[in-house]
């Protein structure tokens, strides 16, 4: 069958389907080779006490009480859905994820072009802008912990604010708890932005500059569309990592004054409470909900990543 026969079977309007050449299926194969092995040790590492916090979940038990095991089937799940606490704590999470995502997007995507755009001292202004990610988060945590505190601290001193206790109001705490996720982790995202800067061709952003287009029309037009995925890759880890917060708010509060997030509340059931089959049961909504976040970026925000890789 000729090409002409199969253009006029092919019914009007679709789309001709893109054979792989060999050298792509070659590439391919040698991809699954490599990630093989990798894929294999996380599942063996990750398939079993995922499967056991589902199994757990599934039973209404506690440590202090071995031997009161009861099958409640989605009994827990519906027990976490309905109670207030539950919502609140996905309330706070999802404010420290999207106002830490968004101000570390627009921080680290200028620190990427200082980074980008830096003649002289490159590597120091890179090693400076570094440095924060480097730090243990833990460490961080105390950091920011002893700055603002009432008794040890200097914000108050230095900005006047007196004896204000910053971790004694839910908002004041917050703040602190997103300030010091801000700090900590958007290097981390100039970093992955960085790679992209490298991706946009140089050539085209001369040709803009040579048909009169000013820098904000430059950026608009020119560099963020060619580095899509990179954004899209900077936010998406940054989403599912501010949504699993637990060292600051572990250190600075505790989950006082409602600044419980997913993740703490289940740290608190399982080991402060000992209620397994409950905590279980929040552990496994988390991990649903970072499919689910993850499942929504990826197919929500289409990019072609052939484009970035030049092919």
């Amino acid at each position: 069958m000729t090409s002409a026969d199969t253009a006029l079977k092919r019914p009007a309007g679709a789309p001709a389907k893109a054979e792989i050449s060999d050298r792509g299926r070659a590439e391919r194969r040698l991809g699954l080779l490599l990630s093989a092995p990798a894929v294999i040790v996380m599942l063996l590492v990750t398939a079993y006490p995922l499967i056991n916090a589902v199994y757990q979940s599934l039973f209404s038990y506690r440590l202090t009480a071995p031997d009161d095991r009861r099958f409640v089937g989605l009994g827990n799940y519906g027990t976490a859905l309905s109670d207030p606490l539950f919502w609140q704590t996905v309330v706070t999470t999802l404010i420290i994820t999207v106002v830490t995502v968004g101000v570390e997007l627009v921080i680290g995507f200028a620190l990427a072009m200082v980074m980008h755009r830096a003649v002289f001292g490159r590597r120091t202004v890179r090693t400076a802008i570094l440095l924060p990610y480097g730090i243990v988060t833990v460490i961080s945590a105390f950091a920011w912990k002893y700055a603002f505190d009432v008794q040890s601290g200097f914000v108050n001193s230095w900005f006047g604010l007196g004896d204000f206790a910053w971790f004694s109001d839910r908002w004041a705490a917050t703040f602190v708890i997103i300030l010091s996720e801000i700090w900590k982790t958007t290097p981390f995202v100039s970093l992955l932005l960085l790679a992209g800067l490298a991706q946009v061709p140089r050539d085209l952003g001369e040709a803009a500059t040579v048909d009169g287009a000013t820098a904000w029309q430059r950026l608009k037009r020119v560099t963020i569309p060619n580095m899509k995925a990179a954004i899209l890759v900077a936010v998406l880890f940054r989403t599912l990592d501010a949504w699993r917060i637990f060292d600051n708010v572990f250190i600075m509060t505790s989950g006082q004054e409602k600044t419980q997030v997913l993740s703490f509340l289940t740290y608190q059931q399982i080991i402060t409470r000992t209620e397994l089959g409950l905590g279980n049961a929040v552990g496994v909504l988390l991990f649903l909900s970072v499919v689910l976040i993850a499942a929504v970026f990826i197919k929500g925000f289409r990019v072609d990543l052939s484009q970035v890789r030049g092919d």
